[in-house]
């Protein structure tokens, strides 16, 4: 079953404050690590997730825009901290506060990434879900996903650039 295929429930699931969520990627993101909470809460086999892109729990309401800026800092070099809403395998969703970074080699090049991920607070949940609504409303008015993805990225910057935040200080705001 793809992620295309899967219809969301608008159930949402929960793991403990004292659980996390761990997964590698190489670097292209695809998984070549999930630990047990990951199998659990997701809903996916060990042998469904290696291999097949990180993606595949890419939430519909997650947009695409907060991708670009974790892919682009993560490409980078750079760590980033993000609120992510995920698809579980049966169509429930899950939050996460997600830890990314990449992994180097011995010559300083990226091999990876790594993401670990807590339970956010629901006040960050709250925050961050009306901030992804702007978002998807934006990605939303372009035919062209690659455009209305662009432009949602322009807009969340340009929202940052107005409280005077970079997104890594907006996280740990709210």
């Amino acid at each position: 079953m793809t992620r295309e295929q899967i219809t969301p429930t608008g159930k949402e699931r929960f793991f403990g404050d004292d659980e996390l969520i761990v997964s590698k990627t190489d670097p292209r993101g695809r998984i070549t690590y999930a630990n047990q909470v990951f199998l659990r809460v997701s809903g996916y086999s060990e042998s469904e997730l290696l291999g097949t892109p990180h993606s595949i729990i890419r939430h519909p309401e997650m947009p695409r825009a907060v991708f670009k800026l974790l892919w682009d800092t993560i490409a980078a070099g750079r760590e980033i901290f993000a609120y992510v809403v995920n698809l579980c395998k049966n169509g429930d969703h899950y939050w996460v506060f997600a830890h990314v970074t990449p992994s180097f080699d011995e010559r300083g090049e990226i091999v990876g990434y790594h993401s670990s991920r807590r339970t956010p607070s629901r006040d960050a949940v709250q925050a961050v879900s009306e901030l992804y609504q702007v978002l998807l409303a934006e990605e939303a008015k372009h035919s062209d996903r690659k455009l209305g993805m662009l432009a949602a990225h322009a807009l969340l910057t340009r929202l940052l650039d107005e409280q005077s935040v970079r997104y890594d200080e907006f996280v740990f705001s709210v």
